[in-house]
């Protein structure tokens, strides 16, 4: 995954090596546009964006998922074990040197490990307190630049007992190189092997007013796959947000999502929530309004007109009409937006070719409100449309006025 000279900071990735010199995993790392240089994790909100970046950003982070990713854990969201599932094949948490032993942390991680995740310790010194740790962890980092071949040698003997994979990290010269591989380390990490190489993208924020209803209405116990898809469709950038979520490596589709009620529901409730709890730590409320009003109308009129004609799987249409002009709200072209979203094979052509029933009802929506009446079907129910549009205006008017309202 190269980074561009373009976009927003995401975060940076290093690359961690075997014996032969190929990449076997990329370490993920928290950066920003005013920072990047920095890599300490100094809270749950560092976590937080790597996380989200990862999975919920416009950029070219599908190729980190072909190896496996570190990703480092805070304390705070180590101990409250609020996040969400991440695939265990592909991801690995680091725990870092700030996390000491504690009953509390101990119990945390091994938690973690009975949940089938792979656990690495981050800068490790022995001390028996660990002991527990390195029973279910499955591999160690180590600082090599801090120390010499007979104290490196020792710590191998006691990572050795425990039948844990050694990392050999701050490799800073070839000396220290061959002096690792030498003793036994069998992975390798370091800037003389490869600097972190900064991620760039496109940032994407949801309405804050929607998302603090979302919160709301996720913790609720009487919430519904569908209370949540009201909430959800009123922003763009959130419904692509969840999209993505649902897209990513974390979870396996059995099949593409048709309706926002579709992603819920394969997400499940518990994870809609922690996402969404995540999602709204870092939002900000600064998107065009109009671009998103004139998305809702015409996903409403599209479903309308679909409802009306009795079409099956009208959310779909409602989800055409949205997508069809969310590329721009988030400033990227349409063939980049339909690689990152799992939508329905017919939802994808009406919105590459106008193709399909969805499609045709896209197109026609699409002229009716730019006034392109060429474009029009000549059989048209004129009255009808004035209907579906009318009632378009209606449930947007009073979707994003409950938005502000709270």
């Amino acid at each position: 995954m190269d980074s561009s000279a373009r976009g927003q900071v995401l975060m940076a990735r290093q690359p961690i090596f075997d014996s032969g010199q190929k990449v076997i995993a990329y370490e993920l790392l928290y950066r920003n546009d005013q920072d990047t240089e920095q890599a300490v994790f100094r809270d749950a909100s560092a976590t937080i964006e790597v996380l989200l970046n990862a999975y919920t950003c416009i950029s070219d982070a599908g190729s980190v998922k072909r190896v496996p990713a570190f990703i480092n854990i805070s304390e705070e969201m180590l101990l409250s074990g609020d996040f969400p599932d991440l695939p265990r094949k592909q991801v690995v948490i680091e725990i870092p040197e700030t996390v000491k032993p504690s009953p509390k942390a101990i119990k945390a991680i091994l938690t973690l490990a009975r949940n089938g995740y792979r656990l690495v310790l981050d800068n490790f010194t022995y001390s028996e307190a660990y002991d527990p740790l390195l029973k279910v962890v499955q591999m160690v980092k180590v600082d090599v630049s801090q120390l010499n071949s007979e104290e490196l040698s020792h710590c191998l003997s006691r990572l050795r007992f425990f039948k844990v994979t050694p990392v050999a990290v701050k490799i800073e010269s070839s000396e220290k190189l061959v002096v690792c591989s030498q003793l036994g380390f069998k992975l390798f990490q370091g800037h003389f092997l490869s600097r972190p190489k900064l991620v760039k993208g496109k940032k994407l924020e949801a309405n804050a007013a929607t998302l603090m209803q979302l919160v709301q209405a996720v913790n609720s116990p009487d919430a519904t796959p569908e209370d949540l898809e009201s909430l959800i469709i009123q922003d763009p950038v959130l419904t692509f947000k969840m999209l993505r979520i649902v897209n990513s490596a974390a979870y396996s589709l059995v099949r593409r999502v048709e309706s926002i009620t579709d992603a819920v529901v394969l997400l499940g409730m518990e994870q809609i929530r922690r996402w969404v709890t995540l999602i709204s730590m870092t939002s900000q409320d600064d998107k065009p309004e109009e671009l998103c009003r004139m998305l809702l109308i015409r996903g409403a009129m599209c479903e309308a007109l679909a409802n009306a004609t009795h079409e099956r799987n009208t959310g779909s249409y409602f989800m055409a009409g949205m997508m069809s002009g969310l590329h721009a709200l988030l400033d990227i072209d349409q063939a980049t937006l339909l690689e990152q979203v799992p939508l329905a094979a017919d939802i994808q052509d009406a919105l590459r070719d106008y193709a399909g029933p969805i499609g045709e009802t896209l197109k026609a929506v699409i002229a009716y409100e730019t006034g392109n009446w060429n474009e029009l079907p000549l059989d048209m129910d004129i009255d009808l449309y004035e209907s579906a549009y009318r009632h378009s205006l209606q449930w947007t008017q009073e979707s994003m006025q409950a938005m502000h309202d709270n």
